[in-house]
C-alpha cells in the first residue's frame, strides 16, 4: 500500500504531497539593483525573519518586513512579480467590504491608474521600454490588486509610503522553496511529490475498503464519520462543490465520461483553469484528481472508489502546478479561482488542499471576497516533515473565513496523523490514518478502475467538503451559517473546542438528520 509517508515527505504543506524541484536563484541586475545585488538580504536572512514572526505571532505578514527585505525577496523570487493592493484615499475598512466594492467604479479606476503611473515613473530607469498599458501583467477584474514586475527599490519605498496602497508583496517568494539550511530539507526538495497516484493492486477487502452496491468500493474511513448512514438520507444531489487544486486527469474516466454511472445520475462536472499559461484543466500532478474523486467520484459499477457526495455537482479548477503555492502564477491562479467561485451563485462549497507557509494578501483578498458572497470554504491545515511542523496551521487555513481541516488517526483520543499539522486554527478533523499499519483512504487513481491511496490533511479537507455537501443537500434552504452550525454541533468534541483539533470529528449521519 502506498503510505502517507510517501506523500507527507514533501516539505510543507498540505497535504499529501507535492513540492517543486529546488531551483537555482538568479538575481536580475538593473541600474539600481546592480549596486545593491551584493548587499541584498540572503534567503536565509529573510527566512529567519519569517520563521521568527511565525513563532511570535502564529503567522507572517509582509507588512512586518522592511522595504529592503521586501525588495530582496522580490529579487530572489521566481519572476519578480509583486502584488500591489490599492484603495482610494477616502476608503476605510476595505478588507471587510471586498464583496461590496466594485473596482470598476470611477474612483477605483482613477486610483488604479494613479498607482500604475507611480510604478511606471519609478520603473523607467530599470525598464526603459515599459509602457503604461503593460504595467499590469495579469489583469484583475474583481479585487483591488495590481500584479506587476518591480525591479527598483525606490518603487517599493514609494508605494509603501503611499496612502493609496494597502500592501506590496512578492508573489513568488515562499520560504520553503528557498530554504537549504537543513540537510533534510535540501534532500526533500529534489522530489516534487507529484506522481505515484496509480492504482494499488495490493488493496484488501475488509481492510482498505468495503464493496457496496452497485459495484463500487467504499473507503475504510467513511464509517468513522457516519457517511454510509448519511447516504440513506442524502447523496449530495443539488449541491455544487468547487475543487481548487492541480486539475483532473483526462485519463480517469470516472471523473470524465463515466461521471454519471450506477447510483450517480443527472449531475454535472465542469473542468476549468485559472493558472496563467495553462491551456486545460488536465492534472499533471495527480493530487487534484484524488481530491476531486474523494468528494464526488461516482457510486458506480466499475469497482472504482466512491466519493463522499457521489451525487453532487463538481467544478474542478486547475489553479496550481502542485500543492505548494510558491510561484507567482499560482498566487494568481488561486485568487482567480476564489473570485470565480464567489461570482457563481450555483457554487456553494470550495475545497482547497494546497497552501503555503507565508501569507498572501492577494489570496486573502479573494477569500474574503468569496466569503462575502456566502461561500463555505474548506482549507487544509498542512502536512509536512518534522522540520516544518513548528509552523502549525498553514496559510490560507489560518484565515477566519475558512474552515481549517487536519487528519487524525483511528484512535479514540484525537491524535494527529503522521506529520499532519495541528493548532488553534483547526476547526474539524477527519480520520485518515490507520494506527496499525499507517494505511490511508482510497481514491480514484490517475487512470483505471483500481483505486490508489492518499493521506494527509489534503484528503481530510476533501472529505470534509463532501460531508458538508451531504448536509446542504439534505437541508437545501439553509444558509452557510446554518450549515456550519449543524456541522459544529454534531462534531465529536462539541461544545468544547479543543486546543489543536477544533470541534473534533465531523459526523455526516447526525448532520443529515
Amino acid at each position: 500500500m502506498k503510505k502517507l509517508l510517501l506523500l507527507a515527505f514533501v516539505i510543507t504543506l498540505i497535504f499529501t504531497a507535492c513540492k517543486k524541484n529546488s531551483e537555482e536563484i538568479s538575481v536580475q541586475s538593473n541600474p539600481q539593483s546592480e549596486q545593491l545585488s551584493s548587499q541584498i538580504l540572503s534567503t536565509k536572512q529573510i527566512n529567519d525573519f519569517i520563521y521568527q514572526q511565525i513563532n511570535l505571532k502564529g503567522d507572517f505578514n509582509w507588512k512586518d518586513a522592511s522595504d529592503f527585505m521586501v525588495y530582496s525577496a522580490i529579487l530572489h523570487s521566481d519572476d519578480q512579480m509583486v502584488s500591489v493592493g490599492y484603495k482610494p484615499v477616502d476608503e476605510k475598512n476595505v478588507d471587510t467590504r471586498l464583496a461590496q466594492i466594485n473596482i470598476h467604479d470611477t474612483k477605483w479606476v482613477a486610483t488604479k491608474l494613479q498607482v500604475m503611473k507611480m510604478i511606471l515613473q519609478e520603473e523607467k530607469s530599470a525598464q526603459p521600454n515599459l509602457k503604461l498599458e503593460n504595467v499590469e501583467v495579469w489583469k484583475e477584474n474583481r479585487i483591488p490588486v495590481i500584479d506587476v514586475k518591480i525591479k527598483n527599490l525606490s518603487t517599493i519605498k514609494l508605494l509603501r509610503q503611499s496612502n493609496l496602497i494597502r500592501y506590496v508583496e512578492p508573489m513568488g517568494y515562499e520560504p520553503e522553496r528557498y530554504d537549504n539550511t537543513e540537510n533534510e530539507t535540501a534532500s526533500l526538495l529534489g522530489g516534487s511529490g507529484c506522481g505515484g497516484y496509480v492504482g494499488d493492486n495490493n488493496l484488501k477487502e475488509g481492510l482498505d475498503y468495503t464493496t457496496i452496491l452497485p459495484g463500487t468500493k467504499q473507503s475504510w474511513d467513511y464509517a468513522y464519520h457516519g457517511i454510509p448512514a448519511a447516504w440513506t438520507k442524502s447523496t449530495g444531489a443539488g449541491v455544487k462543490v468547487m475543487v481548487i487544486d492541480t486539475g483532473v486527469s483526462p485519463d480517469q474516466d470516472d471523473m470524465n465520461g463515466s461521471f454519471n454511472q450506477g447510483y450517480s445520475t443527472g449531475r454535472t462536472i465542469q473542468k476549468m483553469f485559472t493558472l496563467p499559461g495553462a491551456t486545460s484543466a488536465d492534472d499533471d500532478c495527480g493530487h487534484g484528481t484524488t481530491m476531486s474523486s474523494t468528494i464526488a467520484a461516482p457510486r458506480g459499477i466499475d469497482g472504482n472508489s466512491c466519493g463522499v457526495a457521489y451525487n453532487c455537482d463538481l467544478v474542478v479548477c486547475k489553479a496550481t502546478h502542485d500543492v505548494i503555492i510558491d510561484q507567482s502564477d499560482e498566487v494568481k491562479g488561486v485568487s482567480d479561482a476564489y473570485t470565480y467561485a464567489a461570482d457563481d451563485p450555483t457554487i456553494k462549497i470550495t475545497s482547497m488542499s494546497v497552501g503555503r507557509v507565508g501569507s498572501s494578501s492577494q489570496i486573502k483578498d479573494a477569500i474574503v471576497y468569496a466569503y462575502g458572497k456566502g461561500k463555505l470554504m474548506f482549507c487544509a491545515g498542512g502536512t509536512s516533515t518534522a522540520f516544518t511542523k513548528f509552523v502549525g496551521v498553514v496559510f490560507p487555513a489560518t484565515l477566519p473565513q475558512v474552515e481549517a481541516i487536519t487528519g487524525v488517526k483511528d484512535k479514540t483520543a484525537l491524535t494527529a496523523c503522521y506529520d499532519c499539522h495541528k493548532g488553534a486554527a483547526i476547526d474539524f478533523v477527519i480520520v485518515m490514518e490507520r494506527t496499525s499499519d499507517g494505511g490511508n483512504p482510497i481514491a480514484n487513481a490517475i487512470s483505471g478502475t483500481v483505486p490508489t491511496t492518499v493521506g494527509g490533511s489534503s484528503v481530510a479537507t476533501a472529505t470534509s467538503a463532501g460531508i458538508a455537501a451531504l448536509a446542504w443537500s439534505k437541508h437545501p434552504t439553509y444558509t452557510r451559517e446554518q450549515i456550519m452550525q449543524l456541522l459544529t454541533t454534531t462534531a465529536s468534541s462539541y461544545p468544547s473546542k479543543t486546543k489543536n483539533f477544533g470541534y473534533g470529528k465531523l459526523n455526516a449521519d447526525l448532520a443529515t438528520n
